[in-house]
């Protein structure tokens, strides 16, 4: 974040000040949400919604992410001379959605974040980025929290051909000795399966204390793998998306922690009531995010599913949830529904394994697992391995695959990263007949 006048500056104060003061009262959403009312008024999706009161805002129908990826241009309330960056996502759903953002929506998704991770953020840190910094913003944010807190920082996603690539990403390692790492599960798993090959992990993450994972939905499961290969604190490290931006961030508990600061949270259930926030329920996550300014959204149903579940001990009052993923992400197999989570609890739960990709028939009726064994890993405890796999999944969802099988490597599109966000899109197969 380049700042270039007073008032730039006067915005990041006021941010942090309002950030940290962390209210979250009647008095504070109403004057919140009305000003983002009046700026949704400028736009086309939300022209003649006349003036605002809580009544006004609760008879509100939702705003269907569908709708909102089918004419995103109808949502946007500046032009471009107030637009400070422009990007796009990444179309895992169809078609991408264009997002400018102005300053002001960069300054307040920055800050919102950073003093959120300061909780797991040290002032004697050193960050390598390894997430994409093309289009997509994900980069971008962790470059501005690392610029707000203070940080040394370098970006170096590894697929970047001519620039970055595997090798200079090592080669710059001793150098800097990164003690954090931000990158994908999908990307964590590739790392980790190269350097074993190469014998270079055990060098490569003597300096890693601490890695948060962005771009895609992970499991504890798998954080816990990977906090076995690197020896460092794994953590879910923040939860949303390029329209909305970030919606929640994780404490020293590992656990996500909704940005109430920043956000106005409901739920809606599975026949569109939409009710506030309490302990213990679930459904799909709404939300007026409270500091959008180049597209400000009011109460768009997000389509992922949620459970706001018991406070936390780490002092944040915040409401903490678990995301299950987006519903349409849901798969079925013989009538049973599959979620990313349940999935994955399982195949890293009780195998060694460092990836799968699921492959079922068009009807669901037949469908297998396959596990991509690790790069040293013991092939005499695969059949052990593939039994519990089968047992675990008959005894916790109720189905059995037709069948289960190790692979030396599994698809690009297993690992990568925060360019496939979704489940369906990179870990799912959907083939004529699985024999």
């Amino acid at each position: 974040m380049l700042v270039t006048n007073g008032g730039q500056l006067d915005l990041i104060r006021g941010a942090q000040a309002e950030i940290r003061a962390a209210r979250s009262d009647a008095d504070f959403y109403a004057a919140k949400i009305s000003r983002v009312w009046a700026r949704a008024a400028r736009t086309r999706a939300y022209a003649g919604i006349g003036p605002f009161d809580p009544h006004a805002f609760q008879a509100l129908a939702p705003t269907p992410r569908a709708r909102l990826k089918a004419d995103p241009w109808a949502f946007v309330a500046t032009d471009w001379s107030g637009t400070a960056k422009y990007y796009e996502t990444t179309g895992t759903t169809g078609q991408v959605t264009p997002t400018p953002r102005t300053f002001e929506d960069i300054v307040w998704n920055a800050v919102s974040v950073a003093e959120a991770w300061r909780s797991v953020l040290h002032e004697d840190d050193r960050v390598a980025i390894l997430l994409p910094s093309d289009i997509v913003p994900v980069a971008d944010l962790v470059v501005s929290t690392s610029e707000y807190l203070g940080l040394p920082h370098v970006r170096m996603y590894p697929f970047t051909t001519g620039i970055s690539d595997l090798d200079r990403v090592i080669g710059l390692w001793p150098n800097l000795r990164p003690t954090v790492l931000f990158l994908a599960p999908g990307v964590a798993g590739q790392l980790t399966r190269f350097l074993k090959q190469r014998g270079q992990l055990d060098g490569m993450r003597e300096s890693v204390r601490r890695i948060l994972l962005l771009g895609e939905v992970s499991t504890p499961a798998l954080r816990s793998r990977l906090g076995d290969w690197w020896g460092a604190d794994v953590y879910d490290a923040s939860y949303g998306s390029t329209e909305t931006g970030t919606l929640a961030a994780t404490c020293p508990q590992d656990r996500m922690h909704l940005l109430t600061t920043a956000n106005y949270f409901e739920l809606a259930a599975p026949d569109g009531t939409v009710t506030p926030l309490s302990e213990g329920a679930r459904g799909r996550l709404v939300v007026t995010p409270l500091n959008l300014y180049a597209r400000p959204l009011l109460r768009l149903d997000t389509g992922d599913e949620v459970v706001v579940t018991e406070r936390c001990v780490c002092g944040n009052a915040a409401p903490v949830i678990e995301v299950g993923g987006r519903s349409s992400d849901v798969l079925r197999v013989r009538g049973v529904p599959l979620t990313v989570r349940a999935v994955e609890e399982i195949v890293y739960g009780v195998t060694a394994s460092t990836g799968y990709l699921l492959e079922a028939d068009t009807t669901g009726d037949h469908a297998r697992l396959l596990l991509e064994r690790d790069v040293d890993g013991d092939r005499g405890r695969e059949g052990a391995e593939i039994a519990a796999v089968q047992d675990a999944f008959d005894a916790g969802l109720g189905i059995r695959w037709d069948s289960v099988s190790f692979v030396n490597l599994l698809p690009r599109t297993t690992k990568a990263g925060g360019s496939q966000k979704s489940w369906k899109r990179s870990n799912i197969r959907i083939v004529e007949r699985v024999s």
